[in-house]
């Protein structure tokens, strides 16, 4: 995978100095479109208004850490996010993983190591948006299931089935509207016995 030139990034970081450092890396190798954030709460407004494709951030800023802000970015605007810190540990990452943070940096990052971060974190990003996918489908698929589960009150004589309206609805409408299921109508031997004695097609014919 690759990260495409012309996306924008968002680089989160309150030192001025650091701040410009990865922008001036980012140039180098031929990125142009940034957003400037100064803390965590201006990544987190920028990103939910302006959607930047990734995020560079650091993990100690005044008004909301990183790690924070990332929690709270995936929550408005799900975003690779790559963190920038001093701390390796695992303890650390752990936290920072079930954040939403998809790559880490050493800081200073070196202007070499930045694009190969960003590139994990996009990445990664993308297979954690397809397994948030693949995990959505199943819980709705396990609603479905659980929606036929339990005790359902029927009549005795008709058959119907009472719905938690309390309305009383015939099952094979209660059971299409609760489930993917579809009915073919025909008629069993039995009723057509009791009703089509005369022409029933599953009577043998006793006369042979």
């Amino acid at each position: 995978m690759k990260v495409d030139k012309d996306f924008t990034i968002l680089v989160a970081e309150d030192e001025y100095i650091v701040s410009e450092d990865i922008i001036r890396g980012l140039k180098a190798n031929g990125y142009v479109n940034f957003i400037d954030a100064s803390d965590g709460e201006e990544a987190l407004e920028m990103t939910c208004t302006q959607r930047p494709d990734i995020i560079l951030m650091d993990i100690e800023m005044p008004e909301l850490n990183g790690i924070e802000a990332a929690m709270r970015i995936q929550e408005c605007c799900p975003t690779p996010i790559v963190i920038i810190t001093a701390h390796d540990s695992l303890d650390f990452v752990d936290r920072a993983k079930d954040a939403g943070v998809s790559a880490f940096l050493s800081k200073p990052p070196q202007k070499d190591e930045i694009e190969k971060a960003m590139i994990i974190a996009m990445a990664r990003h993308a297979d954690l948006m397809e397994l948030r996918r693949i995990r959505k489908e199943l819980e709705q698929a396990l609603a479905e299931l659980k929606k036929l589960q339990g005790v359902l009150p029927i009549c005795s004589s008709c058959k119907k089935i009472r719905d938690d309206k309390n309305n009383w609805t015939l099952l094979e409408i209660y059971i299409r509207d609760h489930s993917e299921a579809e009915f073919s109508h025909g008629i069993c031997p039995d009723c057509a016995e009791n009703l089509y004695s005369d022409f029933n097609p599953y009577k043998k014919d006793e006369t042979r």
